[in-house]
């Protein structure tokens, strides 16, 4: 198998399944009662590939999804590119925000969850957001989760541990208050 640009052994990269299916699932997160996952999802031939990102919150002991959001998938989704081609190590392409309490009685109080889309480049095998740590699949496409009102800061890690990129994950232009 050919090695990485980071020295380790090559992942293969993922196929579309020849199932039927028209979605290949491409990351998940969770952070206590909020989880993201992530679908690549392809038409029947007359629609852009897509990037889903489906949020969840865990309530009464069960998952109830909340929302989602799309946006167009990058040429050869399932390509792993390196930080050279992408212009550095990490790179959010999408993200959303659902509330979580909207049966609450009051206007004011909502409580959010917030979900980005993240590519890592070839050279990152893992990102750590706060005290998680996230494995890079093959494919490189990362989903992060959070319910905080801040947005965290994340950071791509070589294989060595070493911090190749960190990227906060606030929308531009956004300041929010402690």
């Amino acid at each position: 198998m050919p090695a990485a640009p980071t020295g380790r052994p090559a992942r293969p990269r993922p196929q579309p399944a020849d199932d039927g299916c028209d979605f290949l699932p491409l990351g998940v997160d969770r952070d206590g009662d909020v989880a993201v996952v992530t679908f690549l999802q392809w038409g029947d031939g007359g629609t852009v590939p897509l990037i889903e990102g489906w949020t969840f919150h865990q309530r009464d002991g069960e998952w109830m999804e909340i929302g989602g959001a799309a946006g167009s998938a990058p040429e050869e989704p399932l390509a792993r590119r390196s930080s050279g081609e992408m212009g550095r190590h990490l790179q959010k392409y999408g993200s959303g925000r659902t509330v979580r309490n909207a049966n609450r009685l009051l206007p004011w109080g909502a409580k959010w969850v917030s979900e980005a889309r993240l590519r890592a480049s070839a050279e990152v095998a893992r990102v750590r957001v706060g005290k998680r740590l996230l494995e890079v699949p093959g494919h490189g496409h990362v989903a992060v989760v959070w319910g905080a009102r801040r947005a965290p800061v994340v950071e791509a890690l070589a294989a060595d541990g070493s911090v190749l990129d960190t990227l906060d994950l606030a929308p531009a232009g956004l300041t929010t208050r402690a």
